[in-house]
């Protein structure tokens, strides 16, 4: 109950000295039903949050769950939990404008939407990531993770420990894996412009996701449905190379 008190007291400081925020909620917790995610919704609701990201428990393997799986929500149960979170932050006037996120007007979180635009960006710093788009290529750039390595290799005037051109065949999911997140989806136009690939290249994917009911499109924009939403996953594996 301490440890609830501090984090509460902390949204409610940061509510009272930020125009802006986000809070992240988890959810389908071990032994969490439906009446307390949405009891844990409402909780964090009456902050008058401008920004909620919303992710379901994922057991990743190598970690204490994957070894001692705990007892969790059967997918039903979670799906359910979704709908009623979404239910919620639709009454709280938060919109669902990417796939694990919410936002009231004008509080769309500028820098994940330029990830799920397929933008650019510029790591510095150990560890750091970064894509960088040119006239006929896209790189990814990882610099070096251990400080003191990292230290080193800057002052020798090379601080990147991987250096790799993504492949054509790869462009369209790598692209998907970020623009099919955006409720709104993605333009055609900005498909060519980001890989340099032609719309054909995705034609017959596109046909197989519409076909799925995971995808609804026009001459100039292409938009996840709400199965597309649910079942985002299998949608973004139709872009994998060979895959259609």
């Amino acid at each position: 109950m301490h440890d609830r008190a501090q984090a509460l007291a902390a949204v409610e400081e940061a509510a009272q000295s930020f125009d802006t925020f986000n809070l992240d909620i988890m959810y389908a917790l071990p032994g969490q039903s439906l009446e307390q995610a949405g009891e844990d919704m409402a909780t964090a609701l009456q902050f008058v949050l401008p920004h909620i990201s919303i992710y379901h428990l994922t057991i990743e393997p190598n970690t204490y769950f994957a070894k001692f799986p705990p007892g969790i929500p059967e997918d039903d149960t979670a799906y359910a939990m979704l709908d009623h979170i979404t239910e919620l932050t639709g009454v709280a006037g938060l919109e669902r404008y990417e796939v694990s996120a919410y936002a009231s007007q004008n509080h769309r979180c500028k820098h994940n939407l330029n990830y799920w635009q397929f933008g650019d960006y510029l790591g510095i710093g150990a560890g750091a990531h970064s894509k960088l788009s040119f006239a006929h290529r896209v790189v990814r750039q990882v610099r070096f993770r251990e400080p003191r390595l990292y230290m080193d290799h800057a002052l020798a005037g090379n601080a990147v420990a991987q250096d790799e051109e993504v492949a054509r065949a790869d462009l369209p999911f790598e692209f998907m894996l970020n623009a099919l997140r955006l409720r709104n989806g993605f333009g055609l136009r900005d498909f060519t412009e980001r890989t340099g690939l032609a719309v054909t290249a995705i034609a017959a994917a596109l046909e197989e996701a519409e076909r799925k009911g995971l995808i609804e499109r026009d001459f100039s924009r292409v938009r996840p449905t709400r199965q597309g939403f649910d079942f985002l996953s299998d949608l973004q594996a139709i872009f994998l190379p060979n895959v259609s």
